[in-house]
């Protein structure tokens, strides 16, 4: 459905986005996360046939961006980050007017506006004017306009930006609803566990390059899995101390003596971890409690874009 081959984007010396290469299957939800800066928004605005690439190309359902650009808008929606809306049109006027805008005859537009107005959750709102509405709204209206004419791919950058809980909530309820329909999708964020609940597969973008892409259980999986352990003893702190510190997997040991606890990272497989825990009560260490911490998506996040390498 989508190709990416080496697409690159440099202004002067700075590269915004350094030879990226993806392939999104149809019906796939692809999350494309890194900080501000990182070179989301300038792939997309490739995508959406806004920009132009300084090297590269990417096709969608088979059209080059670059030279099927009528073809390609006719296949996306596209919702950036910065939204444009016109305040004075009431909201179904609003997409009316887009509908127009792609050649949607009146008829077919009526039937079709009450369904996406339904679809986001503004049917009650259909005649606010647009700049009564909250941001919440503001955005899920654009989400019905970039769905007006039916695209098989929607590409939206930042959706959930400065939405409250409550919104965002209702944002995710809408995308997992269009996911189903089977559409093709492709968000954007800054924040790693906000498209972790949505997303069939994630890509993770530090200073214009693809570090990281997969499920978030493959991305996790490829740290090599640096876990951390934390072992509640009911007595003998030193001697487990002792016993851990001679581990050769075991590093950045931490007593913890108020709550009785060791805290450590452990670097060996799962067998060697089963090992360790099984010596441990052969050496008569009484340990009421051995738990592996499950990785935080931000510290993932962050330990990739320290520049951890992958395979």
């Amino acid at each position: 459905m989508i190709e990416i081959i080496d697409l690159t984007k440099r202004y002067g010396k700075f590269t915004a986005l350094d030879s990226l290469n993806l392939q999104i299957e149809k019906g796939t939800v692809f999350g494309f996360v890194g900080q501000n800066g990182a070179g989301k928004s300038t792939t997309f605005s490739i995508l959406a046939t806004l920009l132009a690439p300084s090297y590269g190309t990417a096709y969608i359902n088979g059209y080059n961006v670059q030279t099927d650009t009528k073809l390609v808008r006719r296949q996306i929606g596209y919702m950036p980050d910065f939204f444009g809306v016109y305040d004075q049109l009431k909201a179904e006027e609003y997409l009316h007017f887009y509908g127009a805008s792609y050649g949607i005859p009146l008829a077919e537009r009526q039937k079709l506006i009450p369904q996406l107005l339904d679809l986001v959750n503004l049917t009650n709102k259909r005649d606010s004017y647009v700049d009564l509405l909250s941001r919440g709204m503001k955005q899920r209206l654009c989400l019905a306009r970039s769905l007006i004419h039916d695209p098989e791919v929607l590409i939206l950058d930042e959706p959930a930006s400065g939405l409250d809980p409550r919104a965002r909530v209702e944002m995710r309820e809408i995308l997992r609803e269009l996911k189903n329909m089977g559409k093709t999708i492709l968000i954007s964020s800054h924040i790693l566990p906000e498209l972790a609940e949505m997303c069939d597969v994630l890509g993770i973008i530090d200073q214009g390059k693809l570090v990281a892409e997969g499920s978030v259980s493959d991305i996790q999986s490829k740290l090599q899995g640096e876990k951390m352990i934390i072992v509640k003893m009911t007595d003998r702190m030193k001697k487990a101390i002792a016993f851990f510190e001679d581990d050769p997997f075991v590093s950045k040991l931490i007593q913890r003596e108020e709550e009785n606890t060791l805290q450590f990272i452990y670097k060996g497989s799962s067998e060697e971890q089963t090992q360790l825990l099984r010596k441990a009560i052969l050496h008569e260490l009484p340990i009421s409690s051995f738990t592996e911490v499950e990785t935080d998506l931000e510290d993932v996040f962050m330990e990739i874009t320290r520049g951890v390498e992958l395979s």
